[in-house]
């Protein structure tokens, strides 16, 4: 089974990570050596193979956005449909609905990304400074990414990244990110602990959990 990537860092377990494209991700810790690596691929040949056909059936079935008139494009939580205009002055922007000028249909993705991307930095970062005062939890960095596999990331450093497509999320699903990652920076792993903390700031979390794996992988503007 093909391995497209191997990323190493200084978490202390393996993770196998399906892009939405297909690909194969390992997820390693520094220490670990090719053989292991192989090896917990061969344990979880199987489900690769049924993540990566789900992935492909679901391409199939939610192609990239076409950008068409009426096109449902999330923000918030909540689904916009998208409409053409030939006398807009901005090149997008969101009112009943999205509404994107007729000049830049051309490149549309870029233009929604640089928009979602600049709604994340105002929405994300404040929440995030927001649970992290009564916490005492303060990160280093807080950087808005353009990750595919991951909603939120903490590194060793202290740094938090959230993906931009999370701001297409409802605000209590980010706020749930936001904690989680808050929380490794004090406990640096999925331990009962870890949970513990988590379910002491958001109870629900599960909640918000469930609504990432449903519609988690239509956040997005690529299928």
């Amino acid at each position: 089974m093909n391995i497209d990537q191997i990323i190493r860092t200084r978490r202390k377990t393996i993770a196998l990570v399906i892009t939405p494209d297909g690909k194969l991700v390992v997820r390693a810790p520094l220490y670990a050596t090719d053989n292991q690596i192989r090896e917990a691929v061969d344990r979880h040949r199987e489900w690769i193979r049924a993540k990566q056909h789900e992935t492909s059936q679901y391409r199939t079935q939610h192609p990239s956005k076409t950008y068409q008139e009426g096109e449902p494009f999330w923000y918030l939580g909540q689904l916009y449909p998208l409409k053409i205009s030939p006398t807009a002055r901005t090149p997008l922007k969101l009112s009943d609905g999205f509404i994107l000028s007729q000049k830049v249909l051309t490149k549309a993705e870029t233009v929604f990304t640089t928009w979602y991307r600049t709604q994340a930095q105002q929405v994300i970062v404040p929440r995030v400074l927001h649970l992290a005062a009564p916490l005492g939890y303060y990160p280093e960095r807080i950087r808005i990414s353009s990750a595919r596999t991951r909603w939120g990331s903490c590194s060793a450093r202290g740094t938090l990244s959230f993906a931009w497509r999370l701001v297409m999320a409802p605000l209590p699903v980010i706020d749930y990110v936001i904690v989680h990652e808050l929380v490794h920076l004090v406990h640096h792993n999925h331990s009962r602990v870890f949970w513990d903390q988590v379910r002491q700031i958001t109870p629900d979390y599960k909640q918000h959990i469930a609504w990432l794996k449903s519609y988690g992988s239509q956040l997005t503007l690529s299928g």
